[in-house]
């Protein structure tokens, strides 16, 4: 069965000129430390443990257990003793296919990471005015963050001089991993191999860390090999007929590609889907209240307040659970929010989340939902309307969203590095 093509605009097939350019002698170097601890405050904690190959470049958590914990994905636990979290990472664990596109130029769940002339450097981020000049791209510098996040990598304070120095001011940890990095034999070597521009190993800065992360980043994870791109290009029976049905009403009825648009299936804006609230969530700087303000918190906007930048799609698969708190663990749950978040919300439980249960969390997990004003507020901020769609629809829409998971996409884990120049145990 081929679908009437002529019924609906469907966006063309990425190509290799969808994204940036990347130096192919920094890859390698970027792939190692994207697994190495030692960018941790720490050394406990890699990239690679809350974007983890085996885990779709994502954590199998609807919110990661951060530094202090042990294991990758579904099987990391809290740690023990001093060591123990503090909190969970206050929101689900993006993936990171196509981050390298050209015209990706907005990043995270807020959106506080982007491209703008705000400070006049060319990147709108949480360092301000304080964030070092010379990357090459928007992914460059979303790499640095992550190893200065308290509950990410940085640890919590008394724990680690990286810690330390981030609460004298953001950018004053970098330098101290820099010279971690410098004082590792492997990395003097590669970084001197890699970069035309450091004749020296004291010359390595945290750019060009987040150069070489960012380019591994962006070359590994392209992907636009799936059964939907065949289709796209002209095969008619690379879907399935309940695909076909589903791609039918993603593009049509079912107004999903409203938001998620063009090759990436995101339109990179913001909308409040009224998703189960829970966890510690993220709000504005200095408010420890358990709420999520979303773009708010970055914008300062009250229009913005509960809404998300729209998560592409390719992929979506592999990167379960789903939502930015990662409230649903599979697709037909967040499907079927899409089309009535009210009922949903209503009969949603826990159990829907991928969320281990930690005894001193059990209490704050939930807290936001004694919140009766919160609540109410939360509640009223909506940007979807119902949509009279059956089982059957939702069944074809969840089989269209397997279409897009690529077939290299599927094989990741030969990536990972035996071992890693610090020394440090691997994330395997």
């Amino acid at each position: 069965m081929a679908f009437p093509c002529y019924a609906v605009n469907l966006p063309s097939a990425p190509t290799e000129q969808d994204f940036r350019p990347v130096d192919e002698n920094i890859v390698e170097l970027g792939r190692l430390l994207f697994f190495d601890k030692v960018l941790s405050g720490n050394r406990n904690i890699s990239c690679a443990t809350c974007h983890h190959p085996r885990f779709g470049t994502s954590d199998g958590l609807s919110l990661g257990i951060g530094e202090g914990g042990h294991g990758v994905g579904t099987e990391r636990v809290p740690g023990t003793g001093k060591a123990r979290i503090k909190k969970r990472v206050p929101r689900n664990s993006l993936g990171l296919w196509n981050l390298g596109a050209v015209d990706q130029s907005i990043l995270m769940h807020d959106g506080r990471i982007s491209e703008a002339d705000t400070y006049e450097n060319g990147f709108n981020t949480p360092a301000e005015e304080w964030l070092p000049a010379g990357f090459n791209d928007l992914l460059a510098v979303q790499a640095i963050f992550p190893l200065i996040a308290q509950f990410e990598m940085a640890g919590n304070l008394n724990e680690n001089e990286v810690i330390g120095a981030v609460h004298d001011r953001i950018d004053y940890a970098w330098p101290i991993i820099e010279e971690r990095v410098r004082q590792i034999p492997g990395y003097r070597l590669l970084f001197v191999k890699s970069f035309a521009h450091i004749k020296h190993p004291s010359e390595i800065s945290i750019v060009d860390i987040g150069n070489a992360i960012g380019a591994f980043v962006n070359h590994q994870w392209r992907s636009y090999d799936s059964p939907f791109d065949d289709y796209v290009k002209g095969n008619g029976d690379a879907l399935t007929d309940k695909q076909i049905h589903g791609l039918a009403l993603f593009f049509g009825e079912g107004k999903c590609a409203n938001c998620h648009s063009g090759k990436w299936f995101t339109d990179n804006k913001f909308y409040a889907l009224g998703l189960p609230a829970f966890g510690p969530g993220r709000t504005r700087r200095y408010n420890d209240i358990a709420r999520d303000l979303g773009r708010m918190a970055e914008s300062d906007d009250l229009d913005d307040i509960y809404r998300f930048r729209t998560p592409p799609l390719r992929n979506v698969e592999l990167t379960s659970p789903y939502g930015h708190n990662g409230a649903f663990k599979t697709l037909e749950g967040i499907i079927s929010h899409h089309l009535n978040p009210e009922v949903s919300r209503s009969s949603w439980s826990i159990s829907q989340a991928v969320l281990p249960e930690i005894r001193e969390f059990k209490k704050v997990d939930l807290i936001i939902q004694n919140d009766r004003l919160e609540m109410e507020r939360y509640t009223q901020k909506l940007d979807i309307e119902p949509a009279n769609l059956g089982e059957d629809d939702i069944d074809a829409l969840t089989a269209f969203l397997l279409s897009l998971t690529g077939r290299s996409a599927l094989a990741q884990s030969m990536i990972i590095p035996d071992e890693v120049p610090s020394g440090l145990k691997v994330d395997k």
